[in-house]
């Protein structure tokens, strides 16, 4: 082969290899948004406006639609590759998405989304507490829900080996008809709706449905939330709670979820939701670990008042007794009483409730 021959071979392969590249179409590239938000702030106020900006970068081809939702609503479709939905309220305590689906011609399409953070505009009202009664509770009691039905208390009691439903005399502090799960479910909250017991357990994601009248076991029925902590209804749905800041309404009739609120005051979501009771179109919630009840909005999740009940067991029981977190709130709906106890207290009060001023 002569010097020359090899430059212009090898030119002529360079130009069929550009040549054949410049006929191969090129690779459809998926649209990328980003969201701005303005005010930019680390969290929100419920009912506050924000400005939602929208860029979208596309490589090739063209966009078919951009469009915005908040919480799965439609704020805007548009297809300009830059613009701002003005006055977006943010409605949703706790973490709530803005998000963005682009689509281009071709069918390519893609998501991006925004969490905020959104805290209560409500001032939490201050209660201070009366003691009006005191009764016996029995101190082998693990309390994890408490319910007052016709005179008599309910308790779901905790604890592996140990968990059990109890019928109580309210007086005496005696069981009067005893249910013992099998040792492998610790027991959690209970409610009772339309002549039903409801029991939830800790781990295994699954409740228990008795008769009220002799303790029956009727039915079993899962849940989907990882732990199941307190429970209560608002005489449709039961209301679950599962040791974080959102609380979960049930369908009795096939457990599916009606809805999730997210629970906060003006400071911070509220964690460790625990025993809860309905009182009064409200949901009351012990808050696990301090000796706090909180009342909730059920339809925002926002806190409206709380109550500290620290030392009330204090003078009640002996120094070598083992108590443990208040825990348990029950209510006689037709004479307005409220009674709380707390996981192996030896007694159980009846309360009054005095907003601070």
């Amino acid at each position: 082969m002569k010097r020359f021959a090899f430059p212009v071979l090898l030119i002529i392969s360079i130009l069929i290899t550009a040549f054949s590249c410049s006929n191969t179409p090129k690779r459809s590239r998926k649209p990328v948004s980003s969201i701005t938000i303005q005010p930019n702030k680390k969290s929100y106020v419920f009912g506050e406006k924000v400005s939602v900006n929208v860029k979208t970068k596309v490589k090739n081809g063209e966009i078919e639609s951009i469009k915005l939702y908040y919480k799965n609503k439609l704020l805007k479709e548009s297809k300009e590759l830059n613009f701002t939905f003005e006055g977006a309220e943010i409605n949703s305590l706790g973490n709530s998405n803005f998000r963005v689906e682009t689509v281009k011609t071709d069918g390519l399409k893609n998501t991006r989304t925004k969490t905020v953070k959104t805290l209560s505009d409500t001032e939490t009202k201050i209660y201070n507490y009366k003691i009006i009664n005191t009764y016996p509770h029995s101190n082998d009691y693990y309390t994890q829900g408490l319910e007052y039905h016709n005179g008599f208390l309910y308790e779901g009691t905790g604890e592996y080996g140990k968990s059990r439903l109890e019928k109580v005399d309210l007086k005496t502090g005696n069981a009067l008809r005893t249910y013992h799960m099998p040792d492998k479910y610790f027991g959690e909250g209970i409610t009772i709706l339309n002549d039903k017991i409801y029991q939830i357990t800790y781990h295994a994601q699954k409740g228990f449905i008795y008769n009220l009248s002799d303790f029956a076991l009727i039915d079993s029925f899962q849940f989907k939330s990882t732990e199941g902590w307190g429970l209560t209804n608002d005489g449709t749905n039961l209301i679950m709670s599962d040791g974080t800041h959102l609380l979960t309404w049930l369908n009795p009739s096939n457990f599916s979820v009606v809805k999730t609120v997210q629970v906060a005051n003006k400071i911070n979501t509220i964690n460790f939701l625990n025993e809860l009771e309905y009182i009064d179109g409200t949901i009351y919630a012990n808050v696990y670990t301090t000796d706090l009840i909180v009342q909730i909005d059920p339809e925002t999740g926002k806190i409206l008042s709380q109550v500290n009940l620290k030392g009330i067991i204090d003078m009640y029981h002996n120094q070598k007794d083992k108590i443990d977190y208040l825990n348990g709130i029950a209510y006689d709906n037709k004479n307005k009483l409220l009674f709380i106890t707390g996981k192996l207290w030896p007694k159980l009060f009846e309360i009054e409730l005095i907003e601070s001023k």
